[in-house]
């Protein structure tokens, strides 16, 4: 069940797992959807990080459901990054994994965490050098 206004950690993979996310341009689909989804699904993005394989995504949900805002950012992503790459098939594998955030956790410290993980799989020494991240906080 999905609440207008609740903050969701939500994590989606890539088909098979495979790191189709390897640099800016390959990220930036995904990147723009993103965007997308703040304006149009009504969806607040508060941080993010794509990685290889995979993208973990804050957001405070707006007027639509949780499914309809992955799924058409998934859909956005998929769509710009087929015809920048002149690719077809599946980009991201069906369902996603959802957290809501409960009032006592801390939306920072779920915001470290996501922007942490090029840290965690040794993609980089200090964070500023991974190039697909963001978050709301400075």
């Amino acid at each position: 069940m999905s609440i207008p206004g609740q903050y969701y950690h939500v994590t989606f993979a890539t088909v098979n797992r495979v790191p189709v996310f390897v640099d800016w341009p390959a990220g930036r689909p995904v990147l723009n959807a993103l965007r997308v989804a703040g304006t149009v699904d009504d969806a607040q993005t508060l941080a993010y990080c794509l990685m290889p394989d995979h993208l973990h995504w804050l957001l405070r949900l707006g007027r639509l459901t949780l499914a309809q805002v992955v799924g058409q950012m998934k859909g956005r992503a998929s769509r710009e990054y087929q015809a920048r790459r002149a690719t077809t098939g599946h980009l991201w594998q069906r369902g996603y994994y959802d957290h809501a955030i409960r009032t006592d956790e801390s939306l920072r410290n779920v915001a470290a965490y996501i922007v942490a993980n090029p840290l965690r799989a040794g993609l980089v020494e200090k964070i500023g050098d991974y190039p697909l991240w963001d978050t709301i906080w400075p």
